[in-house]
C-alpha cells in the first residue's frame, strides 16, 4: 500500500503529476488492477503494432499493423488484443513489435484519439484511432518516457 492516506486512485494521479507517467503506470498496474480482483487491464505508454508484412502474409488484420507510408495528420485505425488503456492527452510513440516485448525505436509520434474495448468470441480487444503527428525516418531518440525530447525545461 502506498505511504499515504489518500485513496489509491488519487495517489496514482498525484504520482503521475509529480513524478512521471511510467511510475504511475506501474502503480496502477500493480496496485489497482491486480489479477486477484478479476480485472485484467494493461496500461500502455506507447502503441506497438506489427510490420505491414504480417498483414500481407495473412497473419494479422490490417489495423494490427503499421501502415506502409505513414502520413502526417492522417488518422489510422488500430487493433490490439486484450483490454488496454492509452494516454489520450498528448503524443505517444508508435512502435513496431515482433511480439513478446520485442520493440523498435519509435517510428512516429502519434496521438490516440479514440479507444474502445469490446468482446469478440469471448476474447477482449481494444480498437481505436490514432493521428500521426510526426514520422521518424532515423534511429534518433525522440522520447524520454512519455515526453518528447526537449519538451521539459528542467
Amino acid at each position: 500500500m502506498p505511504p499515504t492516506k489518500l485513496p489509491l486512485t488519487t495517489f496514482a494521479r498525484e504520482t503521475a503529476i509529480k513524478c512521471n507517467w511510467e511510475l504511475a503506470i506501474n502503480l496502477i498496474n500493480n496496485l489497482i488492477f491486480s489479477k486477484h480482483m478479476g480485472i485484467q487491464v494493461e496500461f500502455n505508454p506507447d502503441l506497438a503494432l506489427r510490420d505491414i508484412s504480417e498483414f500481407k502474409k495473412g497473419n494479422r488484420k490490417e489495423a494490427e499493423c503499421i501502415p506502409e507510408n505513414l502520413e502526417i495528420g492522417k488518422i489510422y485505425p488500430f487493433l490490439k488484443k486484450d483490454q488496454r488503456n492509452y494516454w489520450l492527452f498528448g503524443e505517444i510513440p508508435l512502435l513496431q513489435t515482433k511480439g513478446n516485448g520485442i520493440l523498435s525505436r519509435p517510428r512516429a509520434s502519434i496521438q490516440i484519439i479514440e479507444a474502445t474495448h469490446y468482446l469478440e468470441n469471448n476474447e477482449m480487444f481494444t480498437r481505436g484511432k490514432y493521428k500521426v503527428i510526426e514520422v521518424f525516418k532515423d534511429d534518433k531518440i525522440y522520447f524520454e518516457g512519455l515526453d518528447r525530447v526537449g519538451s521539459k525545461d528542467f
